[in-house]
């Protein structure tokens, strides 16, 4: 792997220098209540925080709370009935890759690796619609098309200190994108896009393979993934990064209770 990190510099604030600051602004409300994307027979809510100037001390502490971000919107499940959506954490110093992830990283070599803060170009706009264009048609999703304002308000608007994205590269053509966010503890992976017609590089698994090494190089203890949800296939790749951590139940105000996830589901 070639690559080179032109983001991995301070914090653009200057309470980088001095006290961390608080957010300029913080409104949190719940959506309606709609039929869940990931188990249909479930119905879904979602509680949302929108926060301005979100400090990464802040930010950490919602990530152990089950909160992710777009843009500058956070959000967390608030189901009435349901509680399949669990937070899941990747152990960095103790995680192994498997035989096929190792496999994964061989047959890469050949890609290059950029890591900067989030950028928007008609390369990530084209190779976006490009990956929801053939998940459609293979899976079933959406198909959303987006143009430059939302991807901006999506990708790049919101950062702050803790917005990253790797770009991977093939003979300098951008072939995956993988968004994420960089907290005193961990990392977490906002979201990923990638080159369909490469799909045989595996090249999702790559991108998380590359977020959980940049976080054993920093010294960070976790990798966030996102939400698990057992019954989902769409779901199921991210209990291959072990060993990992299930958020089992959130207390807002408390401290949160994560338990491994084999153990977890093995109980259930």
């Amino acid at each position: 792997m070639k690559g080179g990190d032109s983001g991995a510099g301070g914090p653009r604030s200057e309470a980088a220098e001095g006290e961390e600051q608080g957010p300029r602004a913080l409104r949190e409300f719940q959506g309606d209540e709609e039929t869940c994307v990931y188990l249909p027979e479930q119905r879904a809510r979602m509680r949302y925080r929108y926060i301005e100037g979100c400090p990464p001390s802040l930010y950490q502490e919602m990530l152990e709370q089950g909160w992710r971000r777009f843009g500058r919107m956070f959000f967390r499940p608030a189901c009435a009935l349901c509680q399949e959506c669990r937070s899941l954490r990747v152990a960095v110093a103790d995680f192994h890759p498997s035989r096929s992830m190792r496999r994964n990283l061989r047959e890469n070599r050949d890609l290059e690796v950029r890591i900067s803060r989030p950028a928007m170009s008609s390369e990530h706009l084209t190779l976006y619609r490009r990956y929801h264009r053939d998940m459609a048609q293979r899976r079933g999703w959406e198909d959303r098309g987006i143009d430059p304002l939302d991807y901006y308000r999506t990708f790049i608007e919101g950062y702050e200190d803790f917005g990253y994205e790797l770009q991977v590269r093939l003979q300098r053509r951008l072939v995956a994108v993988a968004l994420f966010d960089q907290v005193p503890d961990g990392l977490s992976a906002v979201y990923c896009f990638y080159d369909p017609r490469r799909r045989e590089r595996g090249l999702g698994v790559y991108a998380i393979l590359q977020q959980i090494e940049r976080a054993r190089r920093l010294n960070l203890a976790w990798v966030y993934l996102g939400y698990f949800v057992a019954g989902n296939r769409s779901m199921a790749y991210k209990a291959r990064y072990r060993p990992h951590e299930l958020l089992d139940e959130r207390r807002d105000g408390g401290i949160p209770r994560w338990r491994p996830g084999q153990q977890l589901l093995r109980d259930e």
